[in-house]
């Protein structure tokens, strides 16, 4: 049976629409790279908002710890003294007799409140040695160190602050060291937000790369650079 013009116009497809799919095709291909740059921009600024302060004083503080020998620190040093109340005193002497009690534990309450108002340090919870003659807490912070030591035969507490600056403080901060709990938790998002901000800016750089031909020279040389240093200068 023949076939007629209209059967082979509806089987056949129209010479246009290959091209339009294909167009379709691209316009896709282009919108899920748009959607995946602004995601990686938007990532991007987030993190580098997070950790700007952090970046800006490690950056610095980099480069004081670099040159700490050329920088001079002249160390304060504060001593306080005062005589312990022969209620607290007796009371102490009783806990340091104690053989079945741990060597380190804190201070009582009655006598934690005592040092806090008669010295104005806060020592409630801080684990102290106790021995016979004298109960000592080693008080560490950033930029200097202080310590306590309560003379139980004597009953007199003495208290001595040493402070180095605060310079030394930050590159304290830089470190970790004697900066507490909350500090140690920023300074791990802070470098989980660094490692967010360096991955998303390679990946932008990434897809930029094609328009850059610079890209990859400088990404490498911040590569090479430093490894060689490393391996040729560094023992």
């Amino acid at each position: 049976m023949p076939t007629s013009p209209d059967s082979l116009s509806r089987r056949t497809p129209s010479a246009s629409s290959t091209p339009a799919s294909g167009h379709q095709a691209v316009a896709r291909q282009q919108a899920r790279r748009g959607n995946w740059l602004k995601t990686l921009h938007q990532w991007h600024w987030i993190s580098s908002a997070v950790s700007l302060f952090g970046m800006l004083m490690f950056a610095i503080t980099g480069i004081t710890l670099n040159h700490s020998g050329a920088i001079e620190s002249r160390p304060v040093i504060e001593t306080r003294t005062a005589a312990v109340p022969d209620a607290v005193a007796e009371a102490l002497r009783r806990l340091a007799a104690d053989e079945d009690a741990p060597a380190e534990r804190p201070l009582p309450a009655d006598a934690a409140g005592w040092v806090a108002e008669a010295l104005g340090i806060p020592v409630s919870g801080k684990d102290a040695e106790w021995s016979e003659d004298e109960i000592y807490l080693a008080l560490p912070r950033p930029g200097g160190d202080a310590w306590l030591r309560l003379d139980l035969q004597g009953a007199e507490a003495e208290y001595e602050r040493t402070d180095r600056g605060w310079i030394a403080w930050l590159n304290d901060l830089h470190k970790g060291r004697n900066s507490g709990e909350a500090w140690s938790w920023f300074i791990d998002i802070f470098a989980v937000a660094c490692v967010v901000f360096s991955v998303t800016g390679l990946l932008i750089l990434q897809v930029h790369a094609a328009n850059r031909a610079s890209v990859w020279p400088v990404v490498g040389l911040g590569i090479v650079l430093p490894t060689v240093l490393i391996l040729l200068f560094v023992h």
